[in-house]
């Protein structure tokens, strides 16, 4: 018998313990033996939940208990989850989490500090809730070089986005009824500003290159810019627009950002809609793989710690390899980074866009007030200096057609 322990007892955290009773012949079975949840640390009281009989508020209790061999980490911000994962690897405790933010600021410090103790830390959970994708990239696309990472990595954002297209409403009403609905926190700015996403999209570019992908240098963009007639638009285009983070390789150089784009019909990710998530990898030898499903979610969440509590159990006393050093991941200048614009402008001419941009692309989404267009290809920091010129820019989106 396995004892684990489960630090916060939050929507995560009640679903691992849920996942372990509702499954746990088969969990036991696939660890090679049983697992016990000895304890579940919450500042808060749970009458009247059965939990009551494993609680605890003291992190020392489980930090001293030899018999805790994995310890669970769902508590979410990076202090003190930090602390106390620091101290239970130090102290030989396995440890999986579902903590992007913890993930994306130490994951290399504390897999180093896993390894030298011969115990796991592990974070299926971190950057793709419930999509199997940090061991997939960690064991099973490793004869590849991949040359594009690209993922809808935040439901919260894509759920909006969705709501926006099917129904014609504005952002703020979509923003107000998630919130209704648990899909967004009263705060969002995480999610809708791109930060749940740049961060997740550090994590899976620093697991595919195996060094470390500072998230504070990533571009990142959310979507509270993004308005119903830029749909309009995307419905004469045949596009989705979706909230993405990618880090492609283009001529040598690593680019990465987080941003809002028109993705053609025809592209792997246009079609994933509502909460789910998509990530896109494209291998030179291996071509294109998709991985899909539920980003988010108590019991999703859930299933993909649970997998890291049985690989914990099954790998005791050695250490999984996982090649993330914490040398820089050396990313190019944003502004040599290549891409394609869709521009709304509301006061420049025809002959006004064609003298700035050259040949360009007007989409009429029968808007009298304001041109479109697509510009062709060109680096960010010339778009930039392009768009300075024109007189009153409504929007910009990335296009990926």
């Amino acid at each position: 018998m396995v004892n684990i322990a489960v630090l916060g007892y939050g929507t995560v955290g009640s679903g691992v313990v849920e996942v372990i009773h509702t499954n746990k012949e088969i969990i036991d079975k696939r660890a090679g033996q049983e697992i016990r949840i000895k304890y579940v640390l919450d500042l808060r009281d749970f009458p009247g939940d059965p939990v009551e009989q494993i609680l605890t508020h003291d992190f020392n209790v489980i930090l001293k208990d030899e018999e805790v061999k994995v310890v669970v980490e769902v508590m979410g911000g990076v202090e003190p989850a930090y602390t106390f994962v620091k101290q239970c690897i130090q102290a030989g405790k396995s440890v999986a989490t579902s903590n992007k933010e913890l993930v994306a600021a130490h994951g290399p410090e504390l897999l180093a500090l896993a390894k030298d103790h011969m115990v796991n830390f592990l974070f299926e959970a971190s950057a793709g809730g419930g999509i199997p994708i940090i061991r997939p990239l960690n064991s099973s696309i490793t004869a590849d070089e991949v040359t594009e990472i690209t993922g809808i990595l935040n439901g919260t954002t894509n759920y909006i986005l969705t709501k926006m297209a099917n129904e014609g409403a504005d952002y703020a009403d979509v923003l107000a009824q998630a919130q209704k609905l648990g899909y967004a926190e009263r705060n969002p700015e995480a999610d809708v500003e791109g930060g749940d996403a740049c961060r997740k999209i550090a994590i899976l570019s620093s697991i595919v290159y195996g060094k470390n992908l500072d998230y504070t240098t990533i571009h990142t963009e959310g979507i509270t810019n993004i308005t119903k007639e830029d749909f309009q638009y995307a419905k004469v285009l045949d596009a989705a627009i979706k909230l993405v983070g990618t880090t492609k390789l283009t001529d040598g150089v690593l680019y990465s950002f987080v941003a809002p784009m028109m993705l053609d019909s025809r592209h792997p990710l246009s079609g994933i809609d509502d909460v789910f998530n998509g990530i896109f990898v494209h291998g030179n030898v291996l071509d294109d793989v998709m991985f899909y499903g539920r980003g988010a979610g108590k019991l999703p969440t859930a299933s993909a710690v649970v997998s890291d509590v049985v690989d914990a159990v099954k790998h005791m006393g050695k250490n999984i390899m996982t090649i993330w050093d914490a040398e820089p991941l050396e990313i190019g200048d944003f502004s040599q980074a290549v891409n394609r614009f869709f521009v709304r402008t509301a006061s420049d001419s025809e002959e006004t866009v064609k003298e700035i941009f050259g040949d360009v692309e007007f989409v009429d989404a029968g808007i009298s007030s304001e041109k479109a267009f697509l510009t062709k290809t060109m680096t960010e920091g010339s778009f930039a200096v392009l768009k300075n010129r024109l007189a009153d820019v409504k929007n910009v989106i990335r296009v990926a057609f």
